[in-house]
C-alpha cells in the first residue's frame, strides 16, 4: 500500500467515494423516481452509471489516496502488501464519503423525492441508496456478494502486476469496466454492493434524510452487503497470493 499521508488518504477517499455514490445513487434515482427524464431506462443504464462513478471517483482520488473507494479493496490490498495501519483511515474516509454522496443525490433529486409525499403514488426509496435482494435468502445473497467481490478484487490485484497499467492510469479505467461487467453479469440477484461503504453509508443517509414515505431502511439485511464483500476480498487476496 502506497505511503500517502493520513490526511491525504482521508480527504481523497471522502472526495472520491462521494463522487462514486453521487454517480451511482444518482443513476438509480434517475431510473427509479417519477418525474425523472431517465425513468425506467433500465439496468444497463444503472450498470454503466456505477461504472462511470468508479471511473470519476477513483481518478479524482488517486493522487491523494490511490483511490480505493471501497473497504473490500483496501482489505485486499492490505492482505497482499501490508499497510494495515492505514486501513482505518481509508475506511473512515470511504464511509464519510459514501454518506455525503448519498446526501448530494438527495439534494440533486430533491423535488422528485418531495413528490413522494403524494400518497397515491408514493414509492419506497431504499433501492436508490442501498442494495435490496430480488429473492431474500441470506445464504444465497451472501454467496452472491462474496463471488462478485472476488471478481472485482482479484482482477484489481492482478492489474497491479502490469506496471504499464499503473503508470499510465489505465488500471482505473480497467477497474471501471470490471464494475460494469459485474453489474451486467452478477448484479441481478442482490444489486451488487461489492463495497461495504457503498451500501452502509447511503443506508445511513436514507435512514436520516427527511424523504416523505421513504419506507424501511431494512437494517435486518444490512449485514450481508458488509460481510459478503469483506469475505470476498479476503478470498481474492488469498487466491492472488497462492496463484501469483
Amino acid at each position: 500500500m502506497e505511503q500517502f499521508s493520513n490526511g491525504d488518504i482521508f480527504a481523497g477517499e471522502v472526495i472520491g467515494t462521494a463522487i462514486l455514490i453521487l454517480f451511482g445513487a444518482g443513476v438509480c434515482a434517475a431510473v427509479t423516481l417519477r418525474h425523472s427524464k431517465a425513468k425506467d431506462s433500465g439496468w444497463i443504464v444503472i450498470a454503466f452509471g456505477w461504472g462511470f462513478g468508479v471511473l470519476a471517483g477513483a481518478y479524482t482520488a488517486a493522487p491523494l489516496s490511490g483511490g480505493h473507494l471501497n473497504p473490500a479493496v483496501t482489505l485486499g490490498i492490505a492482505m497482499d502488501g501490508g499497510g494495515w495501519g492505514k486501513v482505518p483511515v481509508y475506511v473512515a474516509g470511504q464511509l464519510v464519503g459514501a454518506f455525503l454522496g448519498a446526501v448530494l443525490t438527495w439534494v440533486v433529486y430533491f423535488a422528485q423525492f418531495a413528490a413522494n409525499s403524494d400518497t397515491k403514488h408514493a414509492q419506497p426509496t431504499l433501492g436508490i441508496f442501498s442494495t435490496i435482494p430480488e429473492i431474500r435468502n441470506p445464504v444465497a445473497n451472501l454467496l452472491t456478494e462474496v463471488v462478485a467481490t472476488v471478481a472485482l478484487v482479484l482482477p484489481l490485484l492482478a492489474f497491479g502486476l502490469t506496471k504499464g497499467l499503473g503508470e499510465s492510469g489505465t488500471a482505473v479505467l480497467m477497474v471501471a469496466f470490471v464494475v460494469v461487467g459485474i453489474g451486467l453479469s452478477l448484479g441481478g440477484p442482490t444489486g451488487y454492493a461489492i463495497n461495504p461503504a457503498r451500501d452502509l453509508g447511503p443506508r445511513l443517509a436514507h435512514a436520516v434524510l427527511p424523504i416523505p414515505h421513504k419506507g424501511t431502511s431494512d437494517w435486518g439485511y444490512a449485514w450481508v452487503p458488509v460481510a459478503g464483500p469483506l469475505i470476498g476480498a479476503a478470498l481474492a487476496a488469498g487466491i492472488f497470493r497462492l496463484a501469483f
